[in-house]
């Protein structure tokens, strides 16, 4: 039998290795000459490095052969997001103001997949510095999303989420500091987990501090599960990391609970636009959970749930972007992306500190009032986004009143501030063939359960990919 090695999962890939039916040599050649074939039409990756990806994938056939792969994704490749460092590779952060040389170490997750024997073959695209949801820069162009190449993949972490969806190798590390796994991930029908902050050691600091978060985007819960298993490492150099604990993240997607889960369902966030076949699917995954042994219950929004909390997130965040108005000249400041640099100057104009002080307060109380709340239901589920994927080159979608809908994604940056593990997971395909997620949270630390509850979800309704007809 002749297999597509594009289109199989990580762990699928192991099984062939294990079994002399595949190697990890024919697969990267499958997937560089996929990638040839297909990024030009996608713009999911800004970097392939093929040669170097080549005598890895030499390496790790010879010791399949042996029969000491060095974990179960020895030989599986993997891309990385151009704001998380690879050495050898520039740390563009999909910008033209940053420096291109290449830099001399590797980040705390792409160092633990080199360990696990994993292939980093490529950096995919971002939106510059990740401050958006969607991904284009004046430096990398315009990505695109592989079930529609008219609409958007989403973001900042669009290239990763594009690129998996495409067979452009099945795992890939991307970032979140306010929804950037989540948001690419339902958008390309993939699984991504935003852990526990610190679970997966961060460094260099970043641009946003701890609202951001690595993680894995997969086509499957079992693969984001072996890649937790190699990145949910130490590394000395994050100093906010949590301790190194024993969990297997591939044996708890098959540990039953001992009671039955309590499950909130909450639709909306607040008096924001939902699209009505957004919210009908997610309903419809709602019972479908529930079928699953859980005990769904249909709540309100709780007063804390958006309104200041959101206040208090773009506050925070532009304060943030605002940094970058000091660390580049004056004289550049007009090669940033034009949203970028027009939010880094509101927030030099109009916030001081008593506003900075007051944002902190909030988060706080955020995050106090969702821990409590998360002590009473062990999950919370809503739709990861509030719409469908859009046309590429708008920032947002249009809204009810055909003027752009700056609350379209109001779900995922609460849980950045308020530190839960959260992920997405596809719920089915809309009637325009687009994929939409359903958004998992639980309390601090049960990283595994949010990612077994997506994966016992997931294998009970899969979804099938598109395969791109190659340019070539």
């Amino acid at each position: 039998m002749k297999h597509d090695l594009t289109q199989m999962t990580a762990a699928e890939l192991g099984k062939l290795y294990a079994k002399g039916k595949a190697s990890p040599v024919e697969t990267m050649k499958a997937v560089l000459a996929r990638s040839e074939a297909v990024n030009p039409v996608l713009n999911a990756f800004c970097l392939v490095d093929a040669d170097a990806a080549l005598a890895v994938a030499r390496a790790s056939e010879r010791r399949w052969k042996k029969g000491k792969p060095l974990s179960p994704i020895d030989g599986v490749p993997v891309s990385i997001k151009e704001l998380v460092r690879a050495k050898g590779w520039p740390a563009s952060m999909g910008s033209k103001l940053t420096d291109k040389t290449p830099v001399d170490a590797d980040a705390p997750a792409v160092a633990r997949l080199r360990e696990a024997g994993a292939i980093v073959f490529a950096q995919s695209t971002s939106s510059e510095f990740g401050h958006k949801g969607v991904t284009d820069t004046p430096l990398h162009g315009v990505t695109r999303n592989p079930w529609n190449t008219e609409v958007t993949p989403g973001g900042s972490s669009g290239g990763a989420g594009a690129a998996v969806a495409a067979g452009l190798g099945p795992l890939a590390i991307g970032t979140d500091g306010g929804g950037s796994v989540r948001i690419p991930s339902s958008f390309n029908g993939l699984v991504g987990l935003k852990a526990t902050y610190g679970r997966v050691p961060n460094w260099p600091p970043t641009l946003n501090g701890d609202f951001s978060n690595t993680g894995p985007m997969c086509r499957t819960a079992l693969d984001c599960a072996l890649m937790m298993n190699a990145i949910a490492r130490p590394d000395p150099r994050d100093p906010t990391q949590l301790p190194a604990d024993d969990t297997d993240y591939v044996k708890a997607l098959k540990r039953k609970p001992k009671k039955k889960p309590r499950v909130a369902f909450l639709l909306r966030m607040a008096e924001h636009p939902l699209d009505l076949e957004v919210a009908a699917m997610v309903t419809k995954a709602a019972r479908r959970v529930e079928k699953l042994g859980c005990t769904v219950e249909e709540v309100d929004a709780p007063p804390f749930a958006h309104g200041e909390t959101a206040k208090s997130f773009v506050m925070q965040w532009l304060t943030n972007s605002q940094r970058l108005l000091e660390m580049f000249p004056e004289d550049r400041h007009g090669e940033l992306d034009p949203p970028l640099l027009q939010g880094a100057k509101l927030a030099r104009e109009r916030f001081g500190m008593p506003d900075l002080v007051r944002a902190h307060a909030i988060r706080r109380e955020s995050a106090v009032a969702w821990t409590l709340f998360l002590e009473k239901y062990d999950f919370l589920i809503t739709p990861t986004v509030a719409v469908q994927p859009f046309p590429v080159l708008k920032n947002a979608p249009d809204g009810p009143d055909g003027k752009p809908n700056m609350m379209w994604s109001p779900y995922t940056a609460t849980f950045n501030m308020t530190r839960q593990p959260a992920a997405s997971v596809p719920c089915g395909l809309s009637s325009a063939g687009l994929p939409v997620g359903l958004h998992i949270v639980a309390g601090h630390y049960k990283d595994a359960a949010v990612l077994a509850l997506a994966g016992a979800y997931a294998d009970e309704h899969p979804i099938d990919f598109p395969v791109l007809p190659e340019t070539k």
